[in-house]
């Protein structure tokens, strides 16, 4: 799927009352100029959502903007690692401006523990800079995600809440689903009456039905958060929401790295496989 072909596709989307979040797939580059390659396209999609006057924002990940990049030179070492992230920071930071001047929105994605509070840290900074322009992940599966999100929400920043998606130990992470659901439970309430906007991202219909209840007896308004979902995937309950006046909004990856990027996730969590095979059934 080309950068126009997303577009497009988004176009579809927001003719059925849906939000889009455009993600371009991508992760670990090891190149500067890489990089910069891979924002360029940001620079594109977000040119394209303010000249259609779409519903739409973007997502990306650090490692894709060159946290992981080396200095260009012969004497360059394993600790030369604040490279990266600075060159991170200058790519994502003029995303992020980008986005504050037509008026749209940047989604840092969390990836693996080890990234986690530099992520975070680094949201914080461009969201001091460009306030209400960027937000995060967090994932429900890490132990320290509650003092996280109480850290971010006291700075006003915007959280997407997932279960999480990679291979963590057991030190840094809880190891069974009913441990995850249960947290995920408690900090989307926790999200949802905060003041702040937030975004629930889930497929599970039970987690689905609970937020739903706590709404109605909390007198929870439906634009305090919405419902996050993948592009495809249980389409179905996501059209049930829209029309029930629930804010929408699905992820919608697309370029060239999928495969890479597929295989690495099958492979950090096999569960993946079954959760893709069921949902693609259904």
């Amino acid at each position: 799927m080309t950068v126009e072909e997303a577009v497009a596709a988004c176009e579809r989307v927001n003719a059925q009352g849906i939000g889009v979040s455009l993600d371009s797939l991508g992760e670990s580059v090891a190149l500067e100029a890489e990089a910069r390659a891979s924002a360029e396209v940001y620079h594109r999609l977000l040119d394209a959502i303010a000249a259609r006057g779409l519903k739409a924002n973007v997502s990306l990940k650090l490692t894709q903007m060159g946290t992981s990049c080396r200095p260009g030179r012969a004497d360059a070492r394993e600790g030369d690692a604040s490279y990266g992230m600075e060159l991170a920071e200058e790519i994502v930071g003029g995303i992020v401006e980008h986005a504050a001047r037509v008026g749209s929105f940047v989604r840092v994605d969390m990836e693996g523990a080890g990234y986690t509070e530099a992520t975070i840290a680094m949201t914080e900074r461009l969201h001091g800079r460009f306030p209400g322009s960027v937000g995060t992940v967090l994932q429900a599966y890490l132990y320290r995600t509650e003092p996280d999100t109480e850290r971010l929400l006291g700075e006003g920043i915007r959280i997407r809440l997932c279960k999480g998606a990679y291979k963590e130990p057991a030190d840094v992470a809880f190891a069974k689903k009913a441990e995850v659901d249960a947290n995920y439970v408690k900090l989307m309430k926790r999200m949802a009456t905060s003041g702040v906007f937030c975004g629930i991202a889930t497929h599970d219909e039970t987690i689905v039905e609970e937020m739903l209840k706590f709404v109605r007896e909390r007198g929870v308004a439906k634009s305090a958060f919405e419902f996050q979902m993948l592009y495809g995937v249980r389409r179905d309950l996501q059209r049930r929401l829209a029309a029930d006046g629930f804010g929408v909004r699905v992820y919608i990856p697309f370029g060239t790295a999928w495969y890479p990027y597929f295989m690495r996730r099958l492979a950090e969590r096999p569960a993946n496989v079954v959760f893709l095979a069921r949902n693609y059934f259904r």
